[in-house]
């Protein structure tokens, strides 16, 4: 057997060398000619899986590791036999801890009390749920739109994105990217919806460049209709808009859902999708083990009553991960989109830190979080 993988999956170097001749390749130089013998592919969202790479092949089951999967031409590949997998909420932590990161950034950019805020969820799947615990936790009112579960589901859990839109202090944004059908979301915040945000609001987009209208971003931000953004999704990336990224508080190349942790999920993922096509023993395969943090010690101990407790959650988060590190890089030269994306950096989730603290609140929180807590 023959499988082609993309090289910048991690964890998987030497799971199949056992069973199969196996390649490894930048995503963007798998052609038609690597694939023609290749019985399944392992690949990430810069690999376009469709007609033009797999006609002809033997390619019998194509696995992401990815949440999204709108680089898979999903319909050929039914009529064609291929079977194909993504990895739906991978990395949901990961992203969650990048939106509870960037809240706490706008709050002291902005010098906001995020506890008297509202935040606006779009997409209420595995990201957008986690987004939504964390934002209550915190302490944030929390409005939800998600019109596929609402059809499925009924009730008045789910509001009309006009709803959202008009009553949001931030807005974050968590759906799959669909150009067509009654949940189309290309653009779906377009020049329109951005003239209808509450005055002072903030924009966070983490599922799909294409899901904002960037050129009406740009606009609505040099024109102050929205106080500010943060996007680590662009059109046409990995070009950007060099005018947009200056205009952000925020701007990182599409890294949010790329923790150690997600990253190893989306492997495990594939590797038993493409190991039960293949029918290679591997049902239960995890990695070894995992990188530990530098620094997975949080003592809080020391902090005083008069930082308070929000300060003190604050710190925590960003202990895992200050994003604007990761802004800080990109924007210094965001040229380097795809090297900052192939050699990201170690980083672990909430679950991977003890915390100490003396503030019983904090502490409460914390846990919510999904922080291990010191006595």
């Amino acid at each position: 057997m023959k499988i082609i993988i993309d090289d910048n999956i991690p964890f998987i170097k030497g799971v199949f060398e056992r069973w199969a001749d196996v390649v490894y390749s930048r995503g963007q130089a798998i052609d038609s000619r690597m694939v023609a013998d290749a019985d399944a592919l392992i690949v990430r969202t810069r690999t376009r899986c469709d007609s033009r790479l797999l006609q002809g092949s033997k390619v019998k089951t194509v696995a992401s590791a990815t949440i999204g999967f709108d680089h898979i031409d999903t319909a050929w590949l039914a009529t064609a036999g291929i079977k194909w997998a993504n990895a739906p909420g991978c990395n949901s932590g990961s992203v969650m801890q990048y939106v509870s990161s960037a809240l706490f950034c706008l709050a002291a950019k902005h010098s906001l009390d995020l506890r008297s805020m509202t935040l606006g969820v779009v997409g209420v799947g595995n990201v957008g749920s986690k987004v939504v615990r964390a934002a209550e936790t915190i302490g944030m009112r929390v409005l939800l739109n998600d019109p596929p579960r609402q059809r499925r589901e009924g009730g008045n859990e789910f509001l009309p994105l006009e709803t959202l839109i008009a009553e949001s202090d931030i807005l974050t944004l968590h759906v799959p990217l669909t150009s067509d059908g009654e949940d189309r979301t290309r653009h779906l915040i377009s020049s329109a919806n951005l003239a209808r945000l509450k005055k002072n609001a903030l924009l966070i987009n983490t599922s799909r460049g294409e899901v904002v209208d960037n050129t009406a971003l740009r606009e609505a931000l040099s024109a102050a209709i929205l106080s500010g953004a943060v996007l680590d999704v662009w059109e046409g990336e990995p070009e950007t808009d060099r005018r947009l990224v200056d205009l952000t508080d925020i701007a990182t190349p599409h890294i949010a859902g790329y923790s150690v942790d997600g990253k190893a999920n989306a492997t495990v993922n594939s590797v038993r999708q493409v190991a039960s096509v293949l029918g290679i023993p591997l049902a239960g395969w995890t990695p070894a083990s995992l990188p530990r943090p530098a620094k997975p010690v949080i003592d809080l101990t020391g902090c005083t009553a008069d930082e308070g407790t929000p300060e003190i959650v604050a710190r925590a988060v960003r202990h895992t991960y200050p994003v604007d590190e990761d802004d800080r890089l990109f924007r210094a030269d965001p040229g380097k989109f795809e090297y900052l994306r192939d050699n990201y950096r170690i980083r672990r989730e909430f679950s991977s830190y003890r915390v100490k603290t003396a503030d019983p609140e904090a502490e409460q929180i914390l846990a919510d979080l999904g922080f291990e807590i010191v006595k």
